[in-house]
């Protein structure tokens, strides 16, 4: 039986469709979404914070859900956490997905420039506004 795939919105590095397919997992469906309600705070990794009128753009990203229990499994994501979110799409209309973020968000101090680096990279390859 074929395993179950569920839409995520990830908003971070696993925007990387390659850095999917070397961590084990086989995206699909890959659509442009933005969550609203949220900013983005980077920290040594990405967090979406509660803020009302902002919103963090990202990528709806379609694996199964052993998939995404691999990705999060990782020591260095321990603490991420999932939660429903209501993404909306690029194409239009909306999609409920899960998102892993942070229980506690990263403080203003906390800055790795190297992975604010690469995720720069990474948004511009998935096509995001420039603004991220």
């Amino acid at each position: 039986m074929a395993s179950r795939r569920v839409d995520v919105f990830f908003y971070g590095l696993f925007m990387d469709s390659d850095l999917l397919r070397s961590r084990g997992a086989e995206p699909c469906s890959v659509t442009i979404a933005s969550v609203q309600g949220f900013a983005l705070r980077i920290g040594r990794r990405a967090a979406m914070v509660p803020q009302a009128g902002s919103s963090v753009h990202g990528l709806i990203i379609s694996v199964t859900l052993e998939e995404v229990d691999r990705l999060y499994a990782e020591p260095s994501l321990k603490d991420y956490r999932p939660e429903a979110v209501l993404a909306e799409l690029a194409t239009g209309g909306k999609v409920a997905a899960l998102c892993y973020n942070l229980a506690q968000a990263p403080s203003p101090s906390d800055h790795d420039p190297a992975y604010a680096a690469r995720l720069r990279e990474v948004a511009a390859k998935a096509g995001l506004p420039r603004d991220y």
